[in-house]
């Protein structure tokens, strides 16, 4: 070949653009088409959510961990993968169970009641099911990237804060809040129920219960699994 035949830096570049987009990102551990997927996904949740339910419907755990996946997926990150997994894992299989009660006409938590009211549009409890792929998502991700120990302190932190802003400073729950549908009781601050609070014990000692009992009683037991079997290459 002359050099008048051989192409340009340019359009040699432009040429193979896409194979190399594809592998400047498909590094093998999360896969480009996922990334894409996901990212599509939470294009279509994110402007969904804000409009239906505002702002503060993201300080719940699991809309947390939406984005997190979402920055840790791109950026193929351990730490940003594991914190919630460590934070959600146990808490959306609890989701799954009352789910598949709820569908068979049995009452455990009620922290499903929304997804069988018709009151709510299809497209929003659709958009819901995420609870029962994005656990296997995150298991997935700490497959392939290992799992980093210090999510169960971030998650930690990132979930006291969010309960915090949630007891001071958002709704409790109410029948009229519940009716229409409104964030209220955002990560069941103040009980499980979406219409009424809690009566077994006074409001902050419920609060301060959840703090303790959910890193003891759902963040460690999974911190333990995943850093005992998907330990973060050092």
């Amino acid at each position: 070949m002359s050099i008048t035949d051989a192409p340009s830096p340019a359009v040699a570049e432009t040429g193979s653009s896409l194979p190399a987009l594809y592998a400047r990102h498909d590094t093998g551990r999360i896969p480009l088409w996922l990334k894409f997927a996901y990212t599509a996904f939470m294009a279509v949740l994110i402007p969904v959510y804000w409009t239906h339910y505002g702002v503060a419907n993201f300080l719940y755990f699991c809309d947390l961990a939406l984005i997190l996946t979402l920055i840790g997926v791109w950026r193929e990150s351990p730490l940003l993968i594991s914190m919630p997994a460590v934070g959600i894992l146990a808490p959306q299989i609890l989701w799954i169970v009352d789910y598949a009660l709820n569908f068979a006409g049995i009452q455990l938590t009620g922290m499903t009641d929304y997804m069988f009211d018709e009151a709510q549009p299809l497209y929003l409890r659709g958009l819901s099911l995420f609870h029962g792929w994005l656990p296997i998502l995150l298991v997935y991700g700490v497959i392939r990237l290992g799992y980093d120990k210090r999510a169960f302190a971030g998650w930690t932190a990132l979930a006291w804060t969010a309960m915090l802003i949630s007891y001071f400073f958002l709704p409790g729950p109410s029948a009229a809040a519940a009716a229409a549908g409104e964030v209220a009781n955002v990560n069941y601050v103040f009980g499980m129920s979406a219409s009424e609070p809690q009566t077994f014990v006074a409001p902050v000692v419920w609060l301060l219960g959840l703090m303790i009992a959910l890193p003891v009683l759902m963040f460690a037991p999974v911190h333990y699994v995943l850093s005992r079997f998907w330990p973060a290459k050092t």
